[in-house]
């Protein structure tokens, strides 16, 4: 089978979707499929592209067992949402050309969103390829930008709602992470016969790579952190994320030396952060590790912190929760009741879901598994047995193989 991956990230961007699609791609090269893949030059970490990566405008070689074409990404500026939609636009625009050009024929175009304009990439690159369109929706865009007030002009709105229905009504197939996701894109498409398959195929762990190691890291004597215990958000710094109650917590434990809160990361609101944790000496606020350091920061951690603000679990699905069960690590789910995350929580035994946005209920969480050791040692089990029994990366890419299978028949 000849595959079409139209992506925004692939490693070495350290992007999480740029990591998810890169191991599919090995796991498609592995099972003898032949992949050939649009990209961005590397750049998320600073919004900026790599040291080693400029000078060239577009980039082309062999990665693996897949052909790649790397593309000026247009990064704006994180925290100016209409220059980041501008260049998102204009890096759309410059992948649906590579994608025309690509040496056919294929067998589908598979194209990863957000950002929402890559998906009209796809389109056009599925018909000039004559091969069926898989939309692969990693979070639902733009609904969690309006949630969290990102988007707020109504023509802005009216416009993305627009795209959106244009690109699921393009595609042959859109592919979501969870149930919550499916019902919310169900509910756009109106029910017509024509509106295309709408799959969840779920992100993978890795259980290979991310596994339970010991908590004294070097992380932990790079910053300071001792033998307190450590309660840690890793992840993007962003407006889906109200990292406010660990601020709020890391302010009524001003008076505790047993424990420790870190935010690792980085994203628009990382210099918020940095200035609250000047008065703040149990909260450390660290930048963006390189992605071979990502199982020693998560071993780092006793306790790991999963947020997202009041009604976004219909539209997004943390993917860091996965990893954070393989590591063998309890987690406080600060979200939606009956969400994705909360779900799994429970099903799992690996944390304490809590409402969202709500800082007693999240101190209360802290505290009680700050306090107890041995709770926190059997939910990290439980975590990790829930992760080895789900996705694996073969898996995931053998579902939408058998995803293109079914669509080359209809």
């Amino acid at each position: 089978m000849r595959l079409l991956v139209i992506t925004p990230h692939l490693c070495p961007d350290t992007a999480p979707t740029g990591v998810v699609v890169s191991r599919i791609v090995e796991e498609l090269g592995a099972a003898g499929h032949d992949v050939h893949v649009v990209t961005s030059l590397p750049w998320y970490r600073d919004h900026r592209v790599e040291d080693g990566w400029r000078g060239r405008l577009v980039r082309r070689g062999s990665e693996g067992s897949a052909s790649v074409v790397r593309l000026q990404p247009f990064a704006g500026r994180k925290e100016r949402l209409v220059g980041r939609a501008l260049g998102f636009a204009a890096f759309s625009g410059a992948a649906a050309l590579a994608a025309i050009a690509a040496r056919g024929p294929f067998d589908a175009v598979m194209v990863l969103s957000p950002p929402l304009p890559l998906g009209t990439a796809g389109w056009v690159a599925a018909r000039r390829h004559r091969c069926p369109l898989v939309l692969n929706v990693q979070d639902v865009f733009p609904d969690v930008a309006i949630e969290v007030g990102a988007i707020t002009s109504p023509r802005l709105i009216r416009l993305f709602r627009s795209l959106e229905r244009f690109c699921y009504r393009r595609s042959d197939a859109v592919t979501v992470l969870s149930d919550d996701l499916a019902a919310n894109v169900t509910a756009k498409l109106g029910g017509s016969s024509n509106d295309p398959l709408v799959r969840v195929i779920p992100n993978f762990v890795d259980t290979a790579t991310i596994r339970p190691l010991d908590r004294d890291t070097p992380y932990r004597g790079e910053f300071g952190l001792g033998e307190r215990t450590v309660v840690m958000y890793a992840g993007n710094l962003g407006h889906s994320q109200p990292l406010g109650i660990i601020v709020e917590a890391a302010r009524r434990h001003g008076d505790r030396d047993d424990i420790a809160y870190v935010i690792n990361g980085g994203g628009v609101a990382a210099a918020e952060l940095r200035r609250a944790a000047e008065d703040l000496p149990n909260l450390t606020v660290v930048g963006y590790q390189p992605a071979d350091r990502v199982p020693e920061v998560l071993a780092s951690a006793d306790v790991h912190v999963v947020a997202l603000r009041r009604g976004l679990s219909a539209s997004s699905v943390p993917s860091k929760m996965y990893s954070i069960l393989a590591a063998g690590r309890p987690l406080i789910a600060s979200v939606d009741e009956g969400s994705e995350v909360a779900r799994v929580v429970g099903e799992a035994g690996a944390g304490v879901a809590v409402p969202p946005e709500d800082a007693d209920a999240f101190v209360a969480a802290v505290e009680r598994l700050a306090g107890d050791a041995g709770e926190r040692t059997s939910m990290g089990a439980s975590g990790r047995a829930w992760a080895q029994r789900w996705a694996s990366p073969r898996s995931v890419a053998d579902s939408h193989v058998r995803l293109v299978e079914e669509l080359r028949l209809r």
